[in-house]
């Protein structure tokens, strides 16, 4: 039964409750690690393997890293503001309302673009299994699909998170076994460290510039925090959830890339001409253990990304658009909550129109747009969990007056630190247009100002 100290967390902050409060701890947990997705290495691999110059592993150690400091600070503000806007209501409730709106307007580029991707990478992974069906067939039936399941409500949403998680679980099991088995016959293609450091590759521009792509992996942990309505207790469930699913799939991205890299057939081919057809991972699975194992780790990671990840991020992007327009950032209708299945449903079949858009459109272009969609996505997300340290400094240092340095202080900083380098190292086509984006941003926030001066709506107070 849902905690009613966890419905007066909302109602404190001046909203009503109208998500329903049904996930457990154990619901969360499995939804920050189905939003992550446990094998999502297998549909990026080949990128992130050329871009850190076969160093990999260590693309994805220090993506970890820099990724903890900033689950840590997602802890400590979901604790202060349990609210479903995520980042938006971190940071404009821990700094000021112009600091929440464009942190929300900028991981809203993460969100509204990461369903997507996910459907386009899902479908690339279809099609090399049944290359008859076009790319854009399987998008759009992955869009209807997770947009009916979450439309009949959170709870149903969970269930077959249970279910996938699993199945991920137990064919990346068989992955480890049967690439653990090639390497020891002395199938490796590689040195044994060289997926962690390479002396002839090796630069610090380089390896971040990979982490910038190997960071799509981790983005799902923060959106754990979009579902703080939804969560049955009250307290640092979230939090913790937030945490534990991070260092999780940190461990199992490593792991992974380490004995896939090992077993890359073309090395050589691949540092030099990229992964242009996504299939990598699939590659090194068919060296590895045979053709059964490339189109089990395919179907796999479509099935992973096109409904299991893309179902949670649907949903998670709907909850962030719900809470703006919920305080008039965005427009009203969006707030709509459907009476009988408690979701909000116009944001959802918003989302589902936008992934139709723009994962269709995609699907055209000679590299289906995954590089340009993944650099765009990290880019909204990281610039975003910039303004969620800031937030943690504001909050708890200046205006609670803190002593507890290291996760108020220390954490912030490093996180701001590593992330800033990634940003800094991104690809200059991401630069460009993730700015442009802010531009319009900081636009539609004067309009906005400027008609709240004028009467217009007030988002509720923080509570001091």
């Amino acid at each position: 039964m849902p905690n009613g100290n966890a419905s007066r967390d909302v109602e404190r902050f001046g909203y009503r409750q109208e998500l329903k409060r049904s996930l457990s701890f154990w619901d969360l947990l499995i939804y920050g690690l189905i939003f992550m997705v446990p094998i999502a290495p297998f549909g990026i691999f080949g990128s992130v393997f050329a871009a850190a110059g076969g160093m990999v592993a260590l693309a994805y150690a220090i993506g970890a890293v820099g990724m903890v400091f900033t689950a840590v600070s997602y802890a400590q503000m979901s604790k202060a503001f349990p609210l479903a806007g995520s980042v938006y209501a971190y940071a404009g409730r821990g700094i000021a309302p112009p600091f929440g709106f464009i942190a929300g307007w900028q991981i809203l580029l993460d969100y509204i673009l990461i369903p997507a991707l996910l459907y386009i990478i899902s479908g690339i992974a279809m099609n090399a299994f049944v290359p008859g069906v076009p790319v854009v067939v399987w998008v759009i039936g992955f869009i209807v699909l997770n947009t009916v399941v979450n439309y009949f409500g959170i709870e149903l949403t969970a269930r077959t998170n249970r279910v996938m998680l699993v199945v991920e679980l137990v064919v990346l099991a068989i992955f480890l076994v049967v690439g653990v088995v090639a390497l020891v016959s002395g199938k490796a293609t590689g040195d044994a460290f060289s997926p962690l450091y390479d002396s002839g590759t090796f630069s610090v521009g380089l390896i971040f510039g990979a982490v910038s792509l190997a960071a799509l992996s981790f983005l799902g942990f923060d959106a754990i925090s979009t579902l703080s309505e939804e969560n049955r207790e009250a307290g640092g469930q979230v939090a913790r959830a937030t945490v534990l699913s991070l260092l999780l799939v940190a461990v199992l991205f490593v792991v992974q890339t380490w004995v896939a890299a090992l077993l890359v057939p073309d090395r050589e081919r691949l540092l030099a001409e990229g992964d242009t057809a996504g299939t990598a991972f699939y590659d090194a699975a068919e060296y590895a253990g045979g053709h059964w194992l490339y189109v089990l780790t395919a179907v796999t990671t479509a099935v992973a990304w096109g409904f299991a990840d893309a179902l949670v991020a649907q949903a998670a992007t709907s909850r962030l658009l719900y809470s703006m327009a919920r305080d008039r950032q965005l427009p009203g209708f969006l707030a709509k909550v459907h009476p009988g299945h408690r979701v909000p449903e116009r944001a959802t079949f918003l989302v589902a129109a936008i992934s139709v858009v723009v994962g269709a459109g995609m699907t055209f272009r000679d590299d289906n747009g995954v590089s340009l969609l993944t650099t765009l996505v990290n880019f909204g997300a990281l610039t975003a969990f910039l303004l969620l340290h800031v937030s943690v400094i504001v909050h708890y240092l200046v205006r609670q007056r803190s002593r507890d340095y290291l996760r108020h202080l220390v954490v912030p900083l490093c996180g701001m630190a590593i992330l800033g380098y990634v940003v800094v190292e991104a690809k200059v086509a991401a630069q460009a247009v993730g700015l442009v984006w802010l531009g319009i941003g900081i636009v539609v926030m004067a309009v906005l100002l400027l008609r709240r001066r004028r009467g217009g709506h007030r988002v509720p107070a923080r509570p001091e």
